[in-house]
């Protein structure tokens, strides 16, 4: 029997950011950040992995729970004939339950920049689901990009798939404008699954990224290091502290790196000065309350048609449409 095989598409763009050009803009400004997509280095990939196993960090094993528990009832939403849009599709573990319980589904559609890793993850589903076409597109799905044309024939609906709380890592201007792209990407007759993290007492919140074990911390510091390791830095990491906490009246937690000292610090051939209790942004992470959410999704164009929750009420995740 022939094994089934993943197409792959290159819609990489032409001209991306570099990690040098990053950091040289970041450090360069006031106040300082460096862009939380470069916390994903090997190194980092790899830390993430072991804080999604930690007790306190509850959102991937919740929103994994919310799909299976719900993957039925998602699965009759979404219909026969469906095309499965997956964005930032990383492993593409998440999909695999829905798969299962699709009716003919046409094809599954992983996006993600990492070409290497988009193409095992494909050829592994491709293999546990020989019955689906996979068709591997590499692309920045933050940016702008069309969908390769042989895609947009054959399906009854399409369906964007966004789990994680990575819509949270976005302000809201830049949620609804990353909301628009998804809806002009996959066009008029498409649906959106997605999820989105709940706003909770602030002390789960601060749990959840200041775990016991100082794995979340280690896995921010890692920029740091990996400036070092990639930009012939001098940092002396030892010098900053990982700095995050949940900040009620602005929604969501602001996560930093903190210098401890004043020090002047290099990184490829500049130099930064960086005073004593100077805060370097990484990252925010937005917490939504549901009605907030869907208010936020319908400036993007979209109709709320149902969401799932947990039954602590952690996480959610929301069914959309594009809306008439």
């Amino acid at each position: 029997m022939r094994h089934a095989t993943a197409k792959f598409y290159d819609r990489a763009p032409a001209v991306v950011e570099s990690f040098e050009q990053a950091v040289i803009s970041g450090l360069s400004a006031s106040p300082k950040s460096i862009p939380c997509r470069y916390l994903y280095d090997a190194a980092g990939s790899t830390l993430f992995d072991k804080i999604c196993e930690l007790p306190e960090y509850y959102p991937t094993r919740t929103e994994t729970r919310i799909l299976d528990d719900n993957a039925a009832e998602i699965a009759a939403l979404i219909g026969p004939r469906a095309q499965i849009v997956e964005l930032g599709s990383g492993s593409s573990d998440k999909i695999r339950v829905l798969l299962e319980l699709l009716v003919s589904p046409k094809t599954y559609v992983p996006i993600d920049i990492s070409a290497e890793h988009l193409q095992s993850a494909a050829e592994t589903v491709a293999r546990a689901h020989p019955s689906i076409p996979v068709a591997a597109v590499c692309a920045d799905y933050t940016s702008n990009f069309d969908l390769p044309q042989v895609l947009e024939d054959g399906y009854d609906k399409r369906v964007a798939f966004f789990p994680g709380s990575t819509i949270g890592n976005m302000t809201n201007s830049e949620a609804v404008a990353f909301l628009e792209r998804v809806r002009h990407l996959c066009g008029p007759r498409s649906d959106l699954l997605i999820g989105a993290d709940l706003q909770k007492e602030p002390s789960l919140l601060n749990a959840a990224y200041n775990d016991s074990q100082g794995i979340t911390a280690e896995f921010t510091l890692n920029v740091l290091h990996r400036i070092n390791r990639e930009l012939d830095g001098d940092i002396d990491v030892s010098r900053f502290v990982h700095d995050a906490g949940y900040v009620p009246e602005r929604g969501r937690m602001e996560i930093f790196l903190r210098s401890e000292v004043d020090q002047l610090i290099h990184a490829a051939g500049r130099g930064f000065r960086v005073r004593s209790g100077e805060r370097i942004h990484i990252e925010y992470s937005y917490k939504y309350t549901i009605d907030g959410f869907r208010d936020l999704v319908a400036s993007a164009g979209y109709t709320p048609v149902h969401y799932w929750v947990d039954a602590q009420q952690l996480f959610s995740v929301h069914y959309l449409r594009v809306a008439a």
